[in-house]
């Protein structure tokens, strides 16, 4: 597009135009700062934009309005993250719109970001599903919300909450009493994520009941789960062997979801199941792995900040190692 490139977005109604363009028209002078070579100027209920990027400020526009129109309130995370899908060609309308399930006190469960968006999808259309991704980005927090859905759909019998506890290692051959009481620390994440879902005495039931079990990894070993909704958290954590192990006990008619995030590997000796699993299970059908990056951070933005810092970091050191053995960067190693 040149400069001259105009286009006009209509708004239908004052308080339409009033959220859209926020307190002060704060969100307006949001866009405009990401945008600083396309003018904005606002007439009646009329939005006119002409500049170097008319065409996605415009759709930008759009797909705000749209959001009001389905009743989603615009607020500064808002509208960074619209302009993130939008520069992607992502529609806000599609992801920020795409409910998984309306939890405790009538909070609705959606995904925030495109990224976050195609993970549910997955988690909906493959048997197994792994999330990889720095903290923040909802990885676990979403898999209940979908093991909490198929539940209530009676797709599954049963919701399976698990996760490896590193410092107990195998020392876990203590009293039921004692032992829970040891890696509950370690499993505590996964109440709190299914209390966000269902009120406090609804999950005391269905825990209660065995409609939901939350357990450590090592409690997997010899079972076969059917008719179930598994996941398993922090998975980077898992060695070779527990992985192998977990992924073998799948049986008839269960979903599972596997989170993890490889940067934070606290296994000992760094022996990751999680690691160059990709790899090892490519061509595998109704199985896939989704990448969810400092984009699809959903905390204070500070954290998004972190996520990022880190990964301009990694990026960096691997350019390092790349000119250090060139071979590599060819792929001659294997």
């Amino acid at each position: 597009m040149t400069q001259t490139d105009a286009s006009t977005v209509v708004v239908p109604g004052p308080h339409l135009m009033s959220a859209l363009l926020g307190p002060r028209d704060e969100h307006l002078r949001r866009i405009e700062r990401h945008f600083p070579g396309t003018a904005v100027t606002v007439r009646g209920n009329e939005i006119s934009v002409r500049g170097t990027e008319t065409e996605r400020v415009s759709r930008l526009f759009e797909e705000l309005v749209g959001l009001l129109e389905r009743g989603h309130e615009l607020d500064e995370r808002t509208i960074d993250r619209s302009i993130g899908m939008v520069e992607a060609d992502e529609r806000p309308t599609e992801v920020l719109t795409h409910q998984v399930l309306r939890g405790a006190k009538g909070r609705q469960i959606r995904p925030k970001t495109a990224g976050q968006k195609r993970y549910v999808e997955a988690i909906r259309d493959n048997i197994i599903t792994f999330g990889i991704g720095p903290a923040g980005t909802g990885k676990s927090w979403l898999a209940v919300a979908m093991g909490v859905q198929a539940l209530q759909a009676r797709q599954v019998q049963r919701i399976i909450l698990t996760r490896p506890a590193v410092e107990a290692g195998e020392r876990l051959g203590f009293l039921p009493g004692d032992l829970m009481a040891k890696i509950d620390p370690y499993l505590r994440p996964l109440y709190d994520a299914l209390y966000d879902m269902v009120d406090p005495e609804g999950a005391q039931k269905l825990l209660e009941r065995g409609t939901v079990e939350v357990a450590p990894l090592a409690f997997m070993r010899g079972r076969t789960l059917n008719n179930s909704f598994i996941i398993l958290d922090e998975a980077q954590n898992t060695t070779p062997e527990q992985m192998k192990m977990f992924l073998t006990r799948i049986g008839f008619g269960s979903k599972v979801v596997v989170t993890g995030d490889v940067t934070q590997v606290d296994v000992q000796d760094g022996r990751s199941g999680l690691k160059g699993l990709e790899r090892v299970l490519q061509g595998v059908e109704n199985l896939e792995f989704v990448h969810l990056t400092g984009a699809d951070v959903v905390r204070h933005q500070i954290v998004a900040e972190i996520v990022a810092a880190y990964e301009r970091d990694a990026e960096a050191a691997s350019s390092r190692r790349d000119e250090r053995h060139p071979k590599r960067r060819s792929g001659d190693d294997g």
